[in-house]
Order: structure tokens, then sequence, then C-alpha cells
């Protein structure tokens, strides 16, 4: 599951929760999966937030080009997300 699809279910579980559709289902347990996604979520974005070339301090280039496609997305030039 890619960061973007983590955000997309975490929103989607909680507008459930919201809605009343879990009736009958541990809402706690609802709730701590749409936090688990929007953590993991987060994790994604911060992962392709900051790559470098070598020359400073921060993420290596294949770490950045891990991070981009965890999250489903292509660098673009200058090294921001797509």
């Amino acid at each position: 599951m890619t960061g973007p699809e983590h955000y997309v279910r975490a929103e989607q579980l909680l507008r459930e929760v919201r809605d009343g559709h879990q009736e009958g289902t541990d809402v706690t347990a609802i709730l701590a999966a749409a936090q688990a996604h929007a953590t993991l979520s987060l994790a994604a974005a911060t992962a392709v937030s900051a790559p470098v070339d070598g020359t400073e301090e921060g993420m290596p280039p294949v770490d950045a080009t891990a991070g981009y496609q965890a999250a489903g997305v292509r660098p673009a030039k200058g090294g921001t997300a797509s």
C-alpha cells in the first residue's frame, strides 16, 4: 500500500465511524487502524520530502528513490515529488 493509499484509507475509516457505518463493531479498533494508516501515510510523505544529492546531510538518493516508490510518486526535476 502506498503512502497516498494509506491516507485515503485513514480518511475512509474515519468517515465510516463518523457516519455510523461501523455499527456493531469495535470503534476503538477501527480508530486505531485509521491512526496507523495516517501514521504510515505521514512516514511515506516525510521519506520523500528531503532527498539530497550526497553533498549535504540528509537522505541519500537511493533512499529518496525508495521513498518515492513507496509513496507511489515520481520525483520531478529538483527532487520534489510530482
